[in-house]
């Protein structure tokens, strides 16, 4: 069971996109939302997202896959594979592949902090920051989506070890009330 500052999300639809500046611009009228051309920073229309992974490529993340998130992924690439035409590009459906972690609350980057290298303060990863990081030994996505709220994307096969070392570290806060 998580607790009240843990919550695992319900499953999403998840791509990876590569391509370049005029695949994004197609892929982003199918999509819904824009693609962040600054580093790792996530742009949101909605409960659409696109996450700034690295030189032309993005996560692409929809938190409203409704009760049947295998349609939704499979409506959402065909949108995208036809905007796209006969550009160059490359759209993976990794929705199965990982879960989402939320964390909330006034401990959450310093909790985060505990197995994680990065700087987690508001001024070196502000609001809409995403990056590839890791977790311990975990690789992760990591996004903050709020001032106190991170979104943490993790391999469905670490879900179990990144949830139980967050509990870990956050017994340092809990036992301190």
């Amino acid at each position: 069971m998580l607790e009240e500052w843990l919550r695992l999300l319900p499953n999403k639809t998840r791509f990876i996109f590569q391509g370049n500046a005029e695949a994004r611009a197609a892929a982003s009228t199918a999509w819904g939302v824009p693609f962040a051309e600054q580093t790792c920073r996530a742009m949101r229309a909605g409960e659409r997202a696109t996450l700034w992974l690295g030189p032309d490529e993005y996560l692409l993340w929809d938190g409203a896959s409704g009760t049947d998130p295998e349609a939704a992924a499979a409506a959402a690439a065909t949108a995208i594979e036809q905007a796209l035409g006969e550009l160059p590009h490359s759209l993976v459906d990794i929705s199965h592949r990982q879960i989402a972690l939320q964390l909330s609350g006034p401990h959450a980057a310093d909790i985060l902090s505990g197995a994680c290298p990065l700087d987690l303060s508001i001024a070196q990863f502000p609001v809409g920051a995403c990056t590839r990081t890791v977790f311990a030994k975990a690789d992760i996505v990591l996004w903050r989506t709020a001032p106190d709220t991170f979104q943490l994307e993790v391999a469905r096969s670490f879900g179990a070890y990144a949830s139980d070392l967050l509990r870990e570290i956050a017994l340092d806060f809990t036992a301190a009330g």
